[in-house]
């Protein structure tokens, strides 16, 4: 079985395509892991590059994502059995804040940061300050995600990052918003340590921020994207 193959069924958004070769991959003896880093993640990077390209819109990076997470379903159970003991991964926190019920932003990033290796738990929409802390506590989190669509729901993110402070939790954690109306002024002003306009965009802000970039360097992508204006 190519690896390759694999790749390109993600890219193309091909859920059944990806889930016979994922079984056939296993069949053949590939290891989980080997197939997760060397076909689902680039293959989900090809999607982002794409998107930013304006050559992918999100109904193909939804198709795609769907796709990853089919193949994905197959291999995460095997990675303990099949690798021995799971590496140490970075594990992310996401959600809808409190009194926000929209979600389709939030899981194309969700599906985007797990397209690219991160271990991601998503919390859903309507979520309160102190179940972002207790989840960043429960699962060792070093990123936490904000979302919101509504500019009446957009000010609960502050109250996140300071339940994150009370907690002593800032300084272990990174905290990226985005959303339709949050614009990285706002970020800025609330004290997040990233903004994304979109779901490719989040995940090269949470590699800069995790690569300890400096705020020049994370700042830039942000404004970067925003000059490409908001494409979700």
């Amino acid at each position: 079985m190519n690896l390759a193959d694999l790749e390109a069924a993600v890219i193309a958004g091909n859920a059944k395509a990806a889930e016979a070769l994922t079984r056939e991959g296993l069949a053949a003896g590939l290891s989980p892991m080997q197939m997760i880093t060397d076909a689902l993640v680039p293959g989900m990077h090809e999607v982002g590059e794409r998107f930013k390209r304006e050559e992918y819109y999100v109904p193909e990076m939804l198709l795609s994502a769907r796709a990853m997470k089919t193949s994905l379903a197959l291999l995460k159970p095997l990675l303990v059995s099949a690798d021995g003991p799971k590496q140490a991964s970075t594990h992310v926190v996401i959600g809808t804040v409190q009194g926000d019920l929209h979600d389709i932003g939030k899981n194309l990033v969700a599906m985007m940061l797990e397209g690219a290796g991160y271990d991601v738990h998503d919390l859903g929409t309507n979520v309160k300050p102190d179940q972002f802390v207790r989840a960043v506590i429960d699962k060792n989190a070093q990123v936490v995600a904000l979302s919101a669509l509504l500019t009446t729901t957009m000010t609960n993110m502050p109250s996140v990052i300071a339940a994150l402070g009370r907690a002593n939790l800032s300084e272990r954690v990174k905290v990226i918003v985005g959303g339709a109306p949050v614009t990285e002024q706002f970020a800025r002003q609330i004290g997040a340590d990233g903004f994304a306009p979109d779901a490719p965009t989040a995940v090269d802000v949470v590699q800069g921020l995790l690569k300890d970039a400096g705020p020049g360097a994370i700042e830039a992508t942000g404004q970067e994207a925003d000059r490409d204006g908001d494409k979700q």
